[in-house]
């Protein structure tokens, strides 16, 4: 399930995106490519967290991944406008700070517009609705632009539900739709039921704050792939929350290189797992 967190952070104001906005497979997209000259090493597929596709922050990750691995980066509006509204964060942040129940009366109305703001995001993006829609994109991707190309995705809060989902998909002798994944503090997950389904490479980073994937689930996770014969890598960040690869606030130092770590972390893993695929070498991806 979600919780308070998967809507609490801050936008960035410290750089804008350079990406393009374009219609992919019937999808409104932001997409970044590797820096001029640069020939990708392979597409990366972003499913955002709750706050989608245009928001500042979520866009700034995709030009992060491109210039950083020389990817071709596409994030598309897969909940179809119905991103949770940005101007959530700030009554859900004084709804939430309150430490008393008379605390939480005076702030009442701000926790119902709250609940008015993200209510119509987690009905209508409920997993039924969207995983179709993700897995037809990724469907006509593997048939056109990544034809000839590796394909990672990485999933955030909303989406990490998505792309540990997508991980189930069982290695074959056919072209996988994905072939490895990464995500970074993944919301609404089932322990241990949808850890056991991964078949895929997973790369996940998680902070130790995380009511929603703790450092326990967190280490019940890499045990679980290890028996299962998954590759694995887990990150478990010190005092990082929920949201912390995406939503921190920027002026503070620990905060920011955490999710720089983070960055990097996923960069590595797909850039590691692009090579072996194109090499043959590609084992369990």
């Amino acid at each position: 399930m979600s919780c308070p967190d998967c809507f609490r952070g801050s936008e960035r104001t410290d750089a804008t995106p350079t990406g393009q906005v374009i219609t992919l497979h019937g999808l409104p997209t932001y997409t970044a490519n590797p820096s001029t000259g640069k020939i990708p090493k392979g597409i990366v597929v972003i499913i955002p967290d709750a706050f989608g596709w245009e928001f500042v922050n979520n866009r700034l990750l995709v030009d992060e991944y491109a210039r950083k691995g020389d990817f071709t980066v596409f994030m598309p509006d897969f909940m179809n406008g119905n991103a949770c509204p940005l101007w959530v964060i700030e009554p859900l942040d004084t709804a939430m700070r309150t430490e008393s129940f008379m605390g939480f009366l005076k702030n009442l109305y701000d926790f119902i517009r709250t609940v008015y703001g993200f209510g119509p995001h987690l009905i209508k993006n409920r997993m039924s609705v969207t995983m179709p829609r993700v897995i037809d994109f990724l469907t006509k991707l593997r048939q056109a632009e990544a034809a000839n190309l590796p394909v990672g995705v990485a999933g955030f809060c909303w989406g990490g539900q998505h792309a540990v989902h997508l991980a189930a998909e069982a290695p074959s002798n056919s072209k996988a739709l994905v072939d490895v994944f990464f995500t970074a503090h993944p919301s609404s997950l089932s322990f241990p039921k949808d850890i056991e389904k991964i078949k895929k490479p997973l790369s996940i980073a998680v902070g130790d704050k995380d009511p929603l994937m703790t450092p326990k689930q967190a280490e019940e996770t890499e045990a679980i792939l290890r028996k299962n014969k998954v590759e694995q890598e887990i990150v478990i960040f010190e005092g990082a929350g929920h949201g912390f690869s995406v939503r921190i606030d920027r002026t503070n130092p620990k905060q920011t290189e955490q999710a720089i770590q983070a960055e990097v972390q996923a960069v590595r893993w797909f850039a590691k797992h692009f090579e072996m695929v194109r090499s043959g070498d590609a084992g369990t991806v």
